[in-house]
């Protein structure tokens, strides 16, 4: 094991300003609003959203289900957690076959008043869609709900498309953050 620092980006929005147009669900698609029996699904989905990426060597507990689950915990119990800017996406099968849950956000207001976006993630076999786009814009809206005038999210540094995502979005890096993480090394 070794300490690798991972650059990541702080990007702000502001929530005064007219958001971007929300992309249209593909027909098969719905957005599951928060409620707390789904809290496993959340930590299901954050999982296999992101246990194969950069991410989870950035942070660990995303590689691990135990650890999802627990970050689900954390997140869903801070005084400042929006279940107003908390979501699912689902996609709803043909033919009968069970519906499958295939994306995740959620959002918290920080001590600042800023809306905090948390792992937004989307299942590989539906990447490509435009849902994490629709998941990101249901949680600012969530956050302009409650009132918040602006939001950031972090990501990190090599994670170019979502970069220009965000930025073709509206929002704008605001600040570059360094987060240390025990990686282990071939």
């Amino acid at each position: 094991m070794g300490i690798t620092y991972f650059k990541r980006y702080r990007m702000e929005v502001d929530l005064g300003r007219p958001l971007f147009v929300r992309p249209h669900l593909p027909a098969d698609y719905d957005i599951v609003a928060w409620h707390e029996s789904l809290l496993e699904t959340h930590a299901a989905v954050k999982f296999q959203s992101f246990c194969l990426e950069i991410d989870a060597n950035v942070f660990p507990c995303l590689g691990e289900r135990e650890g999802c689950a627990r970050l689900m915990q954390e997140i869903s119990h801070r005084d400042g957690f929006l279940p107003s800017a908390t979501w699912l996406l689902v996609c709803r099968s043909e033919y009968g076959r069970q519906s499958e849950y295939c994306g995740t956000v959620q959002g918290v207001r920080d001590a600042r008043d800023y809306g905090a976006v948390q792992n937004l993630g989307i299942t590989p076999r539906h990447r490509g869609l435009g849902l994490g786009t629709v998941l990101l814009h249901q949680a600012l809206c969530g956050f302009q709900e409650a009132g918040l005038k602006r939001a950031y999210l972090e990501v990190t540094a090599q994670n170019t498309g979502a970069i220009r995502l965000y930025e073709r979005l509206g929002f704008r890096k605001a600040k570059t953050v360094y987060k240390a993480a025990d990686v282990a090394y071939a």
